[in-house]
């Protein structure tokens, strides 16, 4: 039996914008680094690529869903390149690390690159490739077809505009730094 996709967006997608699922361990961390960047259109956090039906939080973390913590990346590819963003992204994680980032570990903190149009794979595979000479140990980031992508909790978006001093993996001054070069190129 084929496994339909399945897509719940927050917003619709506007006309001319891209979209990329990025999974990078924990989303609120994630999701903070990607809206910052110059370009971003929006962002929603959710669970993608799993077995499990319309997961929630607390099922996903039992590690029984299959479902990686992803951020829904929506972006104007005029002013910020797919390979672009993507070279952010892999700027934010360890590339190397398998089901960790930061202090979180187990399955839903992968790595992943998950998209729709095959036409991406050509940049995803270019800035994986580009990255991999920085590292001895391989990349272990995930690249599959997007196959479902169901919205988390609302309380878990947006978490780190709402929640300050929330926990978050990716360290201030890594954003600020994003944030500013984004600028400074577009």
């Amino acid at each position: 039996m084929e496994s339909k996709l399945f897509i719940e967006r927050k917003n619709p997608v506007p006309i001319g914008s891209r979209e990329i699922w990025l999974a990078g361990g924990c989303f609120w961390g994630i999701e903070k680094y990607i809206a910052g960047i110059s370009g971003i259109v929006g962002t929603s956090v959710g669970y993608a690529n799993g077995s499990a039906v319309s997961p929630g939080y607390k099922e996903v973390c039992t590690g029984t869903t299959g479902c990686a913590e992803t951020v829904h990346v929506v972006y104007d590819p005029d002013k910020l390149p797919l390979a672009r963003l993507l070279g952010f992204f892999m700027q934010a994680i360890d590339p190397t690390s398998l089901n960790r980032q930061g202090g979180d570990s187990g399955e839903q903190y992968r790595t992943g690159i998950y998209y729709l149009d095959e036409a991406d794979l050509q940049a995803i595979r270019a800035v994986i490739k580009e990255a991999q000479a920085n590292y001895t140990d391989p990349i272990v980031v995930e690249v599959e077809p997007l196959s479902s992508y169901y919205l988390a909790e609302e309380y878990h978006q947006d978490y780190l505009k709402k929640n300050p001093g929330g926990y978050c993996h990716i360290g201030n001054d890594l954003c600020a730094a994003a944030w500013s070069r984004s600028l400074s190129d577009s």
